[in-house]
Formats: structure tokens, C-alpha cells, sequence
């Protein structure tokens, strides 16, 4: 099956590391328009544009948490764009510790970018989706948000209200051809989990029945289809690729 992803222009956060480059980078092979935003690593953003020299690409900094600096992305979006098919909610920051030991800066900051930056990103990208009653807008959730990992709270709950945020989305959007899902990635190999100790690490690997951790490109295929028009009739989901945990 050949995905139709044809005219389609994206919007990628976190789209110049890890799982979200693997994501941005896919959708240029497939000869999407991307906006790939990033919150402050220039090195990598200007890495990926010069890789990506001959292709739809352009660069953004922004603070997705800021309502005021999302709102004026999207007037400067619209007026060079004339249609948004997919937006993808990838970006999203880890600041573990157990519950009774976390600092408040650290609740607030996991679920500003997170929850908060997934509703400023959903909220602008609909309103332009409406104006030709089309659009994919995919969330990179996680399973904590459904398990809860230790030293996570922050974290699960930001990746549970995602969700739910979805969910709901995805029955308002629905009448006007806009779908509205979920991937929750497993143990991917990205530098989100490079800081972990090695045990940890080892520990994790050994709760995937598939006995490896993932690669950002495995979740970039699942994006991708959920993207694609031949997913038209999928929407209020949650896709795991998760190797089986």
C-alpha cells in the first residue's frame, strides 16, 4: 500500500531530535512541506537544515508552553500556508523524581510543555485545519500514562492528560473530516533515555517481550500511516509501539 500524503503541509515539534526528526524526516522523503519546531538545541536545527537543503523544510524556535508566542506562529503559518494537513505533538521533557522529593518547578515545567504545549499546538492547528475541513493531529503520548513509572508522576500524568485531551478532541473534530490520535512509544533508543542509569536501562529491556528497545524510525512508520488519507476512518486512538510491554 502506497500512503497518500500528497500537498500535505506539517507541523512537527520537537521535530529536530530523536523520535521527532525520525518523524520530520520521513515526511520530507515522502514529500511533505515540514515546519519542524524546537525549543532551543540550534546545532541540531541547523544540522538538520543543511541535510535537508533541498527539501520542504523550514526551522522554528518556540516555547510551545507560551499560548501568546504559539498564537503568533500560527498568524505568521497562515498567512504563508494555505492549508495545515497534520500536526504532530512530539515534543516533551522528563524531570524525574519521586513524588514527596520533587520540586514544584518541576511538576509545573513537565506539564507545561507537555499537556499545556500539546493544547496551545491542537488548539491553533484546528482552527486552521477547519478552514478546508481536513487534518491528522497525532500526540506522541507514552505508556507511563496509562502505567506509571516511579519517579515519574510528573511525567505519566502530563502523557495521561494527552489522552484524554485526544479522546476528546477526537469526538469534536470528527464531523469536519479531522482525525485525532495517539502514538505511545515504548523504550525507544533517543537521548530522552540515555540519562538512565545502566541498570535501569537493563531493567527496562528486560519488560520488552521483544528483548530490544525501539528506533525512532519504527515510530515515524506508525506516524506516518495515522497520517496518511488512507487512515480516514481511525481517530480517538491510541497506537502502541511498544515492542509488546
Amino acid at each position: 500500500m502506497k500512503l497518500d500524503l500528497k500537498g500535505y503541509n506539517a507541523i512537527v515539534t520537537g521535530g529536530t531530535r530523536g523520535i521527532g526528526l525520525a518523524i520530520s524526516e520521513a515526511l520530507l522523503e515522502n514529500g511533505v512541506s515540514v515546519t519542524a519546531i524546537y525549543a532551543s538545541n540550534d546545532t541540531a536545527a541547523q544540522a538538520m537544515a543543511e541535510k535537508w537543503k533541498d527539501h520542504q523544510l523550514a526551522l522554528q524556535k518556540l516555547d510551545i508552553s507560551n499560548y501568546h508566542e504559539v498564537e503568533a506562529f500560527f498568524e505568521k503559518f497562515d498567512k504563508e500556508h494555505d492549508s495545515l494537513e497534520l500536526l504532530v505533538n512530539n515534543a516533551g521533557i522528563r524531570r524525574d523524581s519521586v513524588l514527596g522529593m520533587m520540586p514544584k518547578n518541576d511538576w509545573d515545567k513537565v506539564i507545561d510543555i507537555n499537556l499545556t504545549g500539546t493544547f496551545n499546538m491542537s488548539k491553533f492547528a484546528l482552527m486552521k485545519m477547519l478552514q478546508n475541513k481536513f487534518g491528522r493531529i497525532i500526540t506522541i503520548t507514552s505508556p507511563s500514562g496509562a502505567l506509571g513509572f516511579a519517579g515519574q508522576a510528573n511525567y505519566a500524568a502530563s502523557k495521561a492528560g494527552q489522552v484524554a485531551l485526544s479522546k476528546s478532541l477526537a469526538k469534536e473534530a470528527a464531523r469536519r473530516s479531522i482525525t485525532v490520535n495517539c502514538v505511545s512509544p515504548g523504550f525507544i533508543d533517543t537521548d530522552l533515555i540515555a540519562d538512565l542509569p545502566e541498570e535501569m536501562l537493563k531493567a527496562y529491556k528486560k519488560q520488552v517481550p521483544l528483548g530490544r528497545f525501539g528506533k525512532p524510525a519504527e515510530i515515524a512508520a506508525a506516524v506516518l500511516f495515522l497520517a496518511s488519507r488512507e487512515a480516514a476512518y481511525i481517530t480517538g486512538s491510541v497506537l502502541e509501539v511498544t515492542g509488546g510491554i
